[in-house]
């Protein structure tokens, strides 16, 4: 059992920290430019630091460890494809997003395009992307703060907005750079701190922290396996989804030019592979040590409830403390990402892009989410984000693909396949809340549909451009040379 005051202290030491790094972004935020995208400003190494912050959300945080210990090797994929993604990222988006000097994804469509309609179904996709990323994050925040404090689990997702909102509302996207850079080193030294001192102690108790290799033996859950298929859709989700994650890519439009877009992205490469060794040794630890998570429909408390398990006592209570901190970490820099990203796209669109309209933009993007939350149970958070990150592959990442390297795009093409894309993979996600689970049913097929709404979201782009090329957009060679042409130093 986790000591409640010092999980309380450990919470509140993390928000206030966040706050009053916050603060001192308002001071800096004085135009429209700092609250959108810092006016252009951020160096590599603070860009990839706010980027780590922010992408490495509950799921990275607890929900793959918690993966482990359910399903064994399997879940690896999920560490793997989020790394990967960013590989796509620094090799066909990075630099040419961030040469288009847009504010946002729908910015983007529309430079590209010139069509109001696509942007408004780009920022529609955007608003609904950012809103079901926002909710795991929730959720995660109210079984943190159920399990740690044994407080009423709401608290935690009220809190987490609460903060978010302030944060946002100081400075914006500047703000937010200072708070996320600060974020990632929390959540990494929350995470490696107490795997160093798990590691040492097993040691020097000359306990195996594998059993000896029997916890690969078998899966923790035999009904966890997922088959070769879903573990190949998984894959496509995450590489594909990470090119159209909003709140990821509105990071770029931060960095001075096109090579310090590059480099930011090959620096997040490296500590998201850094961070990502940590949980995966906890969630070893969870199925030796906490084996029976796997089938109480809890394994995303298996961080929280390790050190407790293996010390107890005062250190284990210490170990603790500093993995909540991390854990709210986790829940404030990704929602705050979010946020931004909603906020910006929401007032481009309704507010002409003030200051005072990013501000109200704000307080509707945290409202909605939070309601939805509240109004729903917690789940695992890992496939709920693996989820996201499917619909995201089907929608903004082929918009995002063939806008920067094909020029045969068209607006009826674009509008058709992310149109395809969001129909087939909502409704598949939808039955596969409804359809029984069981062997030989179409459950697979459904529950992880990136490996055929991808390529469908894709060829209906491509064929539909093809069908409609003469009614292609004009200006295309300026907008094509603004994209990859280098900026001049």
């Amino acid at each position: 059992m986790i000591n409640p005051t010092v999980a309380l202290l450990a919470v509140v030491l993390v928000c206030l920290a966040t706050v009053l790094i916050a603060i001192n972004g308002l001071r800096l935020s004085r135009t429209t430019e700092d609250f959108y995208v810092a006016s252009r400003t951020v160096k590599p190494w603070w860009n990839a630091s706010a980027i780590g912050g922010e992408y490495l959300s509950a799921a990275s945080f607890l929900g793959i460890a918690g993966l482990i210990v359910v399903s064994g090797q399997d879940a690896l994929w999920f560490p793997i494809g989020y790394t990967a993604g960013y590989l796509m990222l620094l090799l066909f988006v990075a630099a040419p997003l961030r040469r288009s000097r847009a504010y946002t994804i729908p910015d983007f469509a529309q430079i590209r395009l010139g069509s109001m309609k696509l942007r408004r179904l780009t920022s529609f996709l955007v608003v609904v992307i950012c809103w079901l990323y926002i909710v795991p994050q929730l959720h995660g925040a109210s079984l943190t703060m159920g399990i740690s404090t044994g407080l009423p689990g709401w608290i935690g997702s009220v809190l987490v907005m609460g903060i978010v909102c302030l944060t946002v509302l100081a400075g914006g996207m500047r703000s937010i750079t200072f708070v996320q850079a600060f974020q990632y080193w929390l959540k990494l030294a929350a995470l490696a701190i107490p795997v160093v001192f798990l590691l040492l102690h097993l040691e020097l108790a000359g306990e195996s922290a594998t059993l000896d290799g029997a916890i690969f033996d078998t899966a923790a859950d035999a009904s966890a396996g997922k088959g070769l298929y879903y573990n190949i859709s998984l894959i496509v989700a995450l590489l594909f989804g990470t090119l159209g994650l909003p709140h990821v890519l509105v990071r770029f439009y931060t960095n001075p030019d096109g090579p310090s877009a590059r480099k930011t992205t090959v620096i997040v490469l490296g500590l998201l592979a850094l961070f990502y060794l940590f949980p995966t040794v906890l969630g070893i630890l969870g199925r030796a040590y906490t084996p029976e998570l796997a089938t109480s429909g809890n394994a995303d408390a298996t961080v929280l409830l390790l050190p407790g398990r293996i010390l107890g006592g005062s250190a284990g209570d210490a170990l603790s403390a500093i993995i909540i901190g991390g854990a709210f970490a986790a829940f404030l820099s990704t929602s705050s990402g979010l946020v931004v990203s909603l906020a910006g796209t929401i007032s481009q669109d309704l507010f002409q892009g003030t200051v005072r309209g990013f501000r109200i933009s704000t307080l509707i993007a945290t409202v909605v989410p939070l309601l939805l939350a509240l109004g729903t149970s917690t789940f695992a958070l890992a496939g709920a984000i693996g989820s996201v990150f499917a619909f995201t592959a089907a929608t903004i990442c082929p918009l995002l693909l063939l806008g920067i390297w094909w020029r045969g795009l068209t607006v009826a093409g674009a509008m058709s396949g992310m149109l395809a894309g969001a129909v087939g993979c909502g409704s598949s996600l939808a039955l596969a809340a409804i359809l029984p689970n069981t062997p030989g049913s179409m459950h697979a097929l459904v529950a992880q549909p990136a490996a055929w709404c991808v390529p469908l979201a894709f060829l209906v782009m491509i064929t539909v451009s093809l069908a409609t090329r003469h009614r292609a957009p004009g200006r295309i060679d300026a907008v094509m040379a603004r994209l990859h042409v280098p900026e001049a130093r």
